[in-house]
């Protein structure tokens, strides 16, 4: 996921030992928004990131050595993604965690793979985060697979045969999804009405409501974060007919699945997991973590990237960065919380999407889609 702001200040950074011995220790550095826009829902990803840490130190750590965790603010910007990314650099970390939207990953990859650190995008989903080269991972889907993954489940599942798209011009990621869904959708046999654009601080969406009810389409697909709740219940209020559809833009925002007199009645969204998924590795993750605050998908892929460096830091046998690299590139089967992860050319994992119905304010499970 991905949206762009920007602030000036100094990186703040703060260190989080887990049970550290000595000065020997594996530093590994975590970039997310600890202060400004992004900041809550970033939360749950660091809330991953130090559960995993805590979880390797208690089990004596790696190599016989604890992981010390830097938390680098990268102030919910793209400039201050490359701040954060240069003090990882002074730091001499192993590795990079981070970030979560794609528009702070994707300044922080070209810094990385500059200085050779690998790196792992928790849930950056654009294609552009990898693509900044051969130390650059991540263990989140890409929007062209989730794209595809929304279009044909709206033509094969739902029988949708017209779709209408609404699409955020300040987001890249709701741009880039919502091209993605066109191409699948017609490419599958569908026809797509239009595409009405809005900002993202737009609150007067009367036109937007207009539109929907004017060209009636079998299905809305609103590929935005947190507006998505706007638009989606002014659509419910004005008595729009069309199946509403989401992309994982929504699985991050615990406001959109509220229940009560205004909660979305029926709707559908692209997630990375399901707490209910019955996967040994997610059940084991819930029990012992469900009860902690800020805990849902974004907690579980970071949870995730931190398990997965350990695992090709233990393969390597070494903190060396290169060997760390070709462990996690010869990465085929990680029995990871969000799925079996295995790495493809570009470093991008081969993995299934969870599609999420919600039904009266609460999201349940449907249905798991794995790569065609």
């Amino acid at each position: 996921m991905k949206r762009t702001s920007c602030v000036c200040g100094a990186v703040l950074l703060v260190a989080v030992c887990f049970g550290m011995v000595g000065a020997e220790t594996i530093d590994i550095a975590a970039i997310y928004a600890l202060s400004g826009i992004a900041a809550e829902g970033n939360a749950s990803s660091l809330l991953g990131v130090q559960l995993a840490v805590d979880e390797v130190n208690a089990a004596e750590g790696l190599l016989g050595r604890k992981i010390k965790l830097l938390a680098i603010d990268n102030k919910s910007t793209p400039v201050g993604s490359v701040v954060a990314a240069e003090e990882a650099v002074v730091r001499r970390v192993v590795a990079i965690i981070g970030a979560a939207w794609s528009s702070h990953s994707i300044p922080i990859a070209r810094v990385a793979q500059q200085k050779g650190i690998p790196m792992i995008a928790t849930y950056s989903t654009n294609p552009a985060v990898t693509a900044a080269g051969n130390y650059i991972f991540r263990v989140c889907f890409v929007d062209t697979f989730q794209g595809s993954v929304m279009a044909r489940f709206a033509r094969r599942d739902l029988g949708a045969r017209t779709a209408l798209l609404f699409t955020n011009l300040t987001s890249e990621y709701s741009m880039d999804l919502s091209r993605y869904f066109r191409s699948e959708f017609v490419r599958d046999g569908g026809s797509v009405l239009g595409e009405a654009q809005y900002k993202i601080k737009q609150t007067d969406v009367a036109n937007l409501v207009e539109t929907a009810l004017e060209k009636s389409a079998d299905v809305v697909f609103i590929s935005g974060h947190s507006e998505s709740r706007l638009i989606a219940r002014k659509f419910q209020e004005a008595g729009v007919q069309s199946v509403l559809l989401g992309g994982d833009g929504w699985a991050g925002d615990n406001s959109l699945l509220e229940a009560g007199d205004d909660a979305l009645r029926t709707a559908y969204y692209c997630s990375h997991w399901s707490p209910r998924s019955t996967r040994e590795q997610s059940r084991r993750f819930v029990a012992r973590y469900g009860s902690k605050r800020s805990f849902d998908v974004g907690a579980a892929l970071a949870y995730d990237a931190v398990m997965l460096l350990a695992d090709a830091v233990r393969r390597a046998g070494s903190v060396d960065r290169i060997k760390v690299r070709d462990a996690l590139a010869a990465t085929s089967h990680f029995e990871g919380v969000t799925g079996v992860i295995g790495f493809n050319a570009e470093r991008n994992p081969v993995k299934s999407a969870v599609i999420m119905e919600i039904t009266n304010g609460i999201p349940r499970y449907l249905k798991t889609v794995t790569p065609e």
